[in-house]
């Protein structure tokens, strides 16, 4: 279920709609109150180290438990997505970031619970400043240091990050 299928009643008035809401917006028929429906953010890092291996946790809880992902998260409001980068890999494994560079960025759904949010995943290339210092944190279950070759693409846990990866492969070739 998409988020805006859960608007039946107008969040200004309270006046109960005749019909959930069609496109990007909710306008309440007897207010006029308007909201528009817009895709969270993420963001995610590649953190290479000296070797050129990458760091790939597993995912400690559901959406895609188990599965391998660069360690990330969601924006929180009034955060740079460079900034929510920084947070995210401190609290999932401990460690600064450094030379952070944009990678790209693909549309993504996460599941949670009931809903499906639609998310906008902002991908990083990052190096770290102590790498040997990484630990499993806040939602990881393990971690581990990976040659891109290595990684399978059904390892990882969303379409987005398999698209990321694959375009990280492919910077990372021609060069």
């Amino acid at each position: 279920m998409k988020p805006s299928e859960y608007f039946h009643f107008c969040p200004r008035c309270g006046v109960q709609q005749a019909a959930p809401p069609a496109g990007n917006s909710f306008t309440c028929a007897a207010c006029g109150f308007t909201f528009f429906f817009s895709a969270a953010n993420a963001t995610a890092a590649f953190v290479r180290r000296d070797d050129g291996r990458v760091l790939f946790i597993r995912r400690a809880k559901e959406p895609a438990k188990g599965k391998l992902a660069p360690p990330g998260g969601f924006v929180d409001i009034g955060e740079t997505a460079e900034d929510a980068v920084r947070r995210e890999i401190r609290e999932e494994v401990g460690l600064e970031l450094t030379e952070i560079q944009f990678l790209c960025s693909h549309p993504n759904l996460y599941p949670y619970r009931d809903v499906s949010y639609p998310v906008l995943d902002f991908f990083f290339c990052a190096r770290a400043v102590a790498a040997e210092q990484a630990k499993a944190l806040d939602d990881v279950a393990s971690f581990c240091w990976l040659d891109l070759s290595e990684v399978s693409l059904e390892e990882i846990a969303f379409p987005s990050m398999r698209a990321a990866l694959e375009q990280l492969r492919v910077a990372r070739s021609a060069t």
